[in-house]
């Protein structure tokens, strides 16, 4: 029996193939992978982010964007819920190669590609020096903070504040959560 085996796409062919595409994917390495819809915690959480980061950096060299513009991290293409960037660019850009922190509200569908293959990916880019996983059914999040080239892992939750001196400005967390009912999740909190 014979195997085709096919070579898998660069990152030029996924982005000139992606600008023919209506609806936005991501690019793994080898091949694309479909972008789904969100619920409604996801959706308010990721604008809560952009919103707080937004007012906090001012009109400083910092912005934030998401999740419509793509960064490249490790050589592949992704759409962050949000992400800092400090580098000016030009008014077409479509993909951001150096961010600075970035920002992912876990789903269950994404939860392993967030959790394992993005973590990868953002550690292997320099420019990263914070990967914010934010949970979406509780106030909490894994932050992951660059060391010299590796990542030391931290947690944050409902009493704390996300402190991030790489681009001077730090949020409490429970700003992300804004318009969020999670009384079922506080109820459960406080039964255990």
């Amino acid at each position: 029996m014979s195997i085709a085996l096919r070579k898998p796409m660069t990152v030029s062919e996924f982005l000139s193939w992606e600008e023919r595409q209506e609806l936005r994917w991501e690019f793994d390495g080898f091949d694309p992978v479909a972008m789904t819809g969100g619920t409604y915690a996801h959706e308010t959480i990721g604008d809560n982010v952009r919103f707080a980061l937004r007012d906090r950096l001012g009109r400083g060299p910092c912005r934030v964007l998401g999740p419509t513009l793509k960064v490249e991290a490790a050589g592949r293409i992704r759409y962050p819920d949000a992400f800092v960037f400090c580098t000016p660019v030009a008014s077409n850009t479509t993909v951001i190669r150096d961010p600075v922190v970035v920002f992912e509200v876990l789903s269950e569908s994404t939860s392993r590609t967030d959790r394992i293959s993005k973590l990868r990916e953002y550690g292997a880019t320099p420019s990263v020096q914070r990967y914010v996983i934010l949970e979406q059914d509780a106030i909490a999040a894994m932050v992951f903070v660059r060391k010299d080239t590796d990542f030391i892992a931290e947690t944050r939750t409902t009493e704390d504040t996300l402190r991030m001196p790489e681009i001077g400005i730090e949020v409490p967390m429970v700003e992300f959560y804004a318009g969020i009912d999670l009384a079922d999740e506080i109820e459960t909190e406080q039964a255990g």
